[in-house]
């Protein structure tokens, strides 16, 4: 499917709609701004490894619908998908497949765009890093990699900070160790996950936009350190 076509844009516009539904209720780090965030990140990668390049047959459409739906079915939140009554609740690995297909893509399409998001995560990469690097090179799904780097570069930077705070404020209790909910689990979130993620992109424009942002990320972290070392003093 043409994404500059009417046709994808009807899709597009359908399954903007169907996140807007699934993400509401999130509290804001994981939100339906968080998703456009990365859809528009993901046009810029895009835009920018096409030019350096060229050889490479990028499927506009598969990069922006995966990047709009790269959150569905995540694990740390119940998205809701529309079912057949008696069907019983939805498969997190299908439900992006079943939705767009639901809405008028074409089955491989469908599959296309469930197989990268169904791939994109960080703890999904931790547990086998050598899937995604088959995937991409092997296998020909090089659009993983232009998903991976725009949901990984909306992890870092100013942003990165304020959706991190945000997440610890909403839910981080959950994830607290020993029951130590505190601002500081933030930073210590900084080092066991947020500056490694500029060693995991993929492209060449993202390693460049994700150094700019692991800066700011260490910057702010030594204002962080500076600060609160008054109160032990």
């Amino acid at each position: 499917m043409d994404d500059t076509s009417e046709e994808f844009q009807v899709l597009f516009s359908g399954m903007s709609a169907f996140v807007t539904d699934c993400m509401s209720g999130h509290d804001p780090s994981h939100n339906p701004a968080h998703v456009h965030r990365v859809v528009a990140l993901a046009n810029k990668i895009l835009e920018a490894e096409r030019a350096l390049n060229p050889a490479t047959k990028y499927n506009g459409a598969v990069v922006k619908l995966a990047a709009l739906l790269h959150d569905i079915g995540d694990r740390k939140y119940l998205s809701k998908l529309d079912t057949a009554p008696g069907s019983g609740a939805p498969d997190p690995t299908t439900m992006v497949q079943h939705a767009l297909i639901a809405r008028g893509a074409a089955p491989d399409l469908a599959s296309r765009v469930q197989t990268i998001v169904s791939h994109v995560s960080y703890t999904t990469e931790c547990k086998d890093p050598s899937v995604i690097r088959r995937l991409i090179d092997d296998e020909g799904f090089v659009e993983l990699a232009v998903v991976q780097d725009a949901d990984r570069l909306d992890a870092i930077g100013a942003v990165g900070i304020g959706r991190c705070f945000t997440f610890l404020g909403a839910v981080g209790k959950k994830y607290s160790v020993d029951g130590k909910w505190e601002m500081s689990n933030s930073i210590e979130h900084f080092e066991d996950k947020l500056v490694k993620l500029e060693g995991m992109m993929k492209t060449s424009t993202g390693r460049q936009m994700a150094k700019v942002r692991t800066e700011r990320l260490k910057i702010f972290a030594g204002w962080w350190e500076e600060e609160m070392s008054l109160t032990s003093a």
